[in-house]
């Protein structure tokens, strides 16, 4: 026989119960009884019928709780489990509605809290779209109005930009997946934009593809700014919450992703206007600042004028100073070439005098010791030369006159030296 602790009992009950797949995810309806409202801001209350009645907590944040109202018919959803501590067979909700809205409705507010708390519509992740886009795809049904809408509405609006077709179908059981899967193949293609998601309206059940978690979580996952246009202006799904930006029908959406080109050639005019005004008051200050500098210089520039003026009185005066020395320096060099014209040999042969030179040698002879009776020589003259020879000593010079001085003349020197070299 075995013996359990009832602590291991509570555990194994609480286990069974949360292992049972209709238990964890289940709509309850009944009577709210017993509410209480905790400092935390959790809720305690139970729920019945005519039958059975189970006691409930939901805890803060609490969808719906404006609904827990003693005696208010309600419909909760959530699960069920085993509170340990007390022994209590418990439903946990997440969410409350009064009776009467749809399950489907009820299941939107459910995953609309639960993806809200995971943080998938945070305002602060969301994505501005391109000014400019290049590339769009849009995921939506080729057989569909929506697409055929799109095409026309951008082709009008922005010719420049090229769209992409991702094909998936959007109602029905298979289309979340393809969806999904055009997401995915979004995140693989490069050059891509933006990504419209667009079905037209349509009842809830309709739409409800775009209602899917694995949808939202896609649109989450999107590399690239995802704008949902799904349904009427009226309809609103999960992906319109997850989505980087809600357009309220997928022709708002095709006139939302691209600028409007009459609108750029508006602003384009309106900048050109704008540019020429600009740069005509740019260059008019400019001019004036010119004018500004060029009176400025004016004040500020030298007399050219008086400059030029003593430049010419200083070349002038440096001009009569140079003729005066030049004509200096010219009767300089004419005194000096006088002088040495006097003592060229030339000039000194004219006056009578002679050289002689030894006919064999070539010596010049300037002593009478230098000959001798016989010695050819060679007699330099002022117009030539001719040949002579020694015949003896020769007379001896005549005495000068007492009355003549000391010197004689050097006229009769010179006769007395060409006779002695004859």
């Amino acid at each position: 026989m075995s013996i359990y602790k009832v602590s291991q009992i509570a555990r194994y009950v609480r286990e069974y119960i949360e292992r049972d797949r209709i238990l964890a995810d289940l709509y309850l309806s009944g009577e709210v009884s017993n509410l209480t409202k905790s400092a935390a801001g959790h809720y305690y209350f139970t729920l019945k019928d005519g039958d059975a009645q189970i006691r409930c907590v939901m805890f803060k944040p609490a969808t719906g709780a404006e609904a827990l109202t003693h005696g208010a018919a309600v419909v909760a959803h959530g699960r069920v489990s085993f509170y340990q501590q007390r022994g209590d067979l418990q439903f946990y909700a997440d969410l409350v509605q009064p009776e009467g809205v749809g399950e489907l409705h009820m299941e939107f507010l459910r995953l609309k809290a639960k993806l809200e708390e995971a943080g998938l519509f945070d305002p602060t992740r969301k994505r501005s779209l391109p000014a400019f886009p290049k590339r769009i795809a849009v995921i939506t049904s080729r057989t569909g109005a929506v697409w055929h809408d799109i095409q026309k509405i951008i082709g009008r609006r922005y010719p420049l930009v090229e769209i992409v077709l991702v094909h998936a179908a959007v109602q029905g059981d298979q289309a979340p997946g393809e969806v999904v899967a055009g997401l995915k193949l979004v995140n693989r293609t490069p050059g891509l934009d933006v990504v419209i998601v667009a079905r037209g309206g349509g009842s809830m059940e309709e739409l409800w593809a775009f209602n899917d978690e694995r949808v939202a979580r896609a649109i989450y996952g999107c590399r690239v700014p995802v704008v949902s246009a799904v349904g009427h202006e009226t309809d609103f799904t999960i992906a319109d919450y997850v989505a980087d930006l809600r357009a309220p029908t997928p022709s708002a959406a095709a006139e939302i992703v691209v600028p409007d080109r009459r609108e750029l050639k508006d602003r384009v005019r309106t900048f050109e206007g704008l540019l020429h005004e600009a740069l005509t008051a740019r260059v008019e200050g400019a001019r004036e600042q010119v004018r500004t500098h060029e009176l400025r210089l004016a004040r500020l520039a030298p007399d050219v004028a008086m400059r030029r003026q003593r430049v010419d009185e200083l070349t002038r005066a440096a001009t009569a100073v140079m003729r005066r020395e030049l004509a200096l320096w010219r009767e300089q060099i004419k005194g000096r070439m006088t002088q040495l014209g006097a003592l060229h040999p030339g000039n000194t042969l004219n006056r009578g005098y002679a050289l002689v030179e030894q006919a064999l040698s070539g010596a010049l002879v300037t002593k009478r010791a230098q000959v001798a009776s016989g010695d050819a020589l060679y007699v330099q003259v002022s117009d030539g030369r001719f040949a002579a020879q020694v015949s003896g000593d020769g007379p001896p010079p005549p005495r000068r006159a007492a009355k003549r001085g000391k010197r004689a003349t050097r006229s009769e020197e010179a006769a007395g030296q060409q006779k002695m070299m004859l």
